[in-house]
């Protein structure tokens, strides 16, 4: 399997679906479901780039809900930030309207905010498989930050329908998700 290749052609095949605001919207419904009865109050997610399924305006939602509650709660979103030395991420507060500067690969990082340590990391997926495992972009990031992190938060990949890759294979350093989300509801656990 030449992943290289593979990434570049779901990528393409993301950028250009003629449905992806819609698919988007059924996500966005999707995961404000799957976020009912969370107990997390700390969660990080990602700035989306090349099409990616954008998580923050339902997380934005998720954040003002809490503040709702008959016992109010202060939730917290995190954006990663790259940590060049160790290839890994940590976040950091994030909500609309705050600074913003790009990291060394272009994407916007929150500016000067605080470090938090979510329970529950939604990360998102160039394509994904069976058993719960990932396709990202090929730098290892989010598999080094998980095998370092502890407690290990819960772990939900978020993609659309067209990335599923019913034969791929993981590599051995590849970790798991704990569920993964798409247009179409929870894709794993099955």
């Amino acid at each position: 399997m030449d992943k290289a290749a593979l990434r570049r052609a779901l990528v393409e095949q993301r950028l250009n679906l003629p449905d992806r605001l819609q698919r988007a919207d059924l996500l966005q419904r999707v995961m404000r479901i799957w976020l009912v009865d969370r107990p997390d109050t700390i969660i990080g997610a990602y700035w989306p780039i090349k099409g990616e399924f954008d998580p923050l305006p339902a997380l934005h939602r998720w954040k003002e809900d809490g503040e709702l509650l008959d016992e109010p709660q202060l939730r917290r979103i995190g954006l990663p930030v790259v940590d060049k030395v160790h290839k890994t991420l940590t976040f950091h507060a994030w909500h609309p309207g705050c600074p913003m500067e790009e990291d060394a690969y272009g994407i916007p990082k929150p500016k000067d905010t605080e470090l938090i340590h979510p329970t529950l990391l939604f990360v998102p997926c160039v394509g994904y498989g069976p058993g719960g495992y990932r396709l990202g972009y090929g730098g290892g990031f989010y598999d080094r930050t998980l095998a370092t992190l502890q407690p290990r938060p819960t772990t939900v990949g978020l993609g659309f329908t067209h990335g599923y890759l019913d034969d791929f294979e993981p590599d051995a350093h590849d970790l798991p998700l704990d569920a993964i989300l798409n247009d179409n509801g929870v894709v794993w656990p099955v």
